[in-house]
């Protein structure tokens, strides 16, 4: 169980953010926001990928004038993202978005920061203060040398403070490196000088390949340290990748229960059966599983029973055939082309039983922390 960093909470339109509820998965449209049917597609893609909240960029007119149909039409709370024209923050929150991100590197006049935090706050609108590395202020860049976690921090909390001097406080904030170790040490640093909720993510992290993995070392190890609300997970991909990683990243540490989680060994030696075929063609069949349910495809002798057994459904698979396990018990033994059809069924059987009782009080062996726990 993960022990929680104690947070305010604010809300996002629909959406709890901080506060012990549960780490809320973002993505950010690609299309151009103007482009009214298309940003809505993307949205509504996204939203059926389990995407939480969206953020949508404003870098011109045409783009600030289409965010009244957005946000009214969005079937996920929107966020509108905001860089160097503060007059568009205002037109977000006239048009009913339901969160602004500003950017304290490029967003200089600090009484117009103000006057976003007076227009929110009459609204009750949160506020993202979101710096990343690429964009600092020139001197905080100079007393710190660079873009380090400190001047990351710096940043931040002086755009804080401009929001706290007018009252304002329904504020998230962000501190983000395409290093995920200088990430890693700036919202360590900013979880303990605060106690607002924090927007994780590795900036620019890349293609899905590299980029999923800098994301997972950076935004896993804060998590599991109990640090961050809601994340987005930076691809230079389709965003509904984005979201496939967020939502495995939180499955993987039980912060998220949605469908099931396999466990397959690794290809080695041992192996009696081609394992890579196997848990591909389960992975593959059990995609529209959407309840919690752990998974097992094993293919030695050395673990293969034992992790079998612990799963709620397993094969232990060797010499043209398998056992299979449902909750520990072996059901029984079928050929090996025989193997996926079975572990479907079971699975399909097992969902059903779930859904009928409820799925977060379902008995199982593997039982998983509901999302949020603290």
């Amino acid at each position: 169980m993960i022990e929680r960093r104690a947070s305010r909470k604010v809300r996002v339109g629909s959406v709890e953010v901080g506060g012990g509820a549960p780490v809320s998965v973002q993505s950010m449209c690609t299309t151009r926001t103007a482009e009214v049917d298309a940003t809505l597609q993307q949205i509504a893609a996204l939203a059926a990928s389990g995407c939480d909240i969206v953020r949508v960029a404003v870098p011109d007119a045409d783009d600030s004038r289409a965010l009244p149909q957005i946000a009214r039409a969005s079937t996920i709370p929107v966020v509108a993202d905001i860089q160097f024209q503060w007059r568009y923050a205002l037109t977000a929150l006239e048009a009913g978005c339901h969160g602004i991100r500003i950017n304290p590197g490029n967003i200089k006049k600090h009484d117009k920061v103000a006057l976003i935090g007076r227009e929110a706050a009459a609204r009750g609108v949160p506020i993202r203060i979101g710096v990343n590395a690429g964009s600092l202020e020139r001197g905080i860049l100079e007393r710190h040398g660079g873009p380090t976690a400190g001047a990351l921090v710096e940043s931040a909390l002086a755009e804080v403070r401009l929001l706290e001097d007018i009252g304002f406080r329904d504020i998230k904030i962000s501190v983000k490196h395409s290093d995920p170790l200088t990430t890693i040490h700036a919202y360590r640093t900013l979880a303990g000088m605060c106690d607002y909720p924090l927007h994780l993510g590795v900036t620019e992290a890349g293609p899905p390949g590299r980029g999923i993995l800098k994301s997972a070392v950076g935004i896993g190890t804060l998590l599991a340290e109990g640090i961050g609300d809601t994340i987005r997970i930076s691809l230079t991909a389709d965003p509904v990748e984005e979201v496939k990683a967020g939502t495995a990243i939180l499955e993987a540490l039980g912060l998220r229960e949605r469908g099931f989680d396999l466990i397959a060994c690794p290809s080695c030696g041992r192996a009696e059966v081609d394992i890579i075929a196997l848990a591909t063609a389960v992975e593959e069949r059990l995609a529209g599983i959407d309840v919690p349910m752990r998974v097992a495809v094993m293919g030695c002798i050395v673990n293969g029973p034992g992790e079998a057994r612990e799963a709620d459904i397993g094969v232990a698979a060797g010499k043209g055939k398998g056992q299979i396990f449902v909750r520990g018990e072996v059901v029984r033994t079928v050929p090996e082309e025989a193997i996926v059809d079975e572990i479907a069924a079971e699975a399909k059987k097992l969902a059903a039983e779930r859904r009928a009782g409820g799925a977060a009080g379902a008995p199982g062996l593997t039982p998983r922390p509901r999302a949020g726990a603290r």
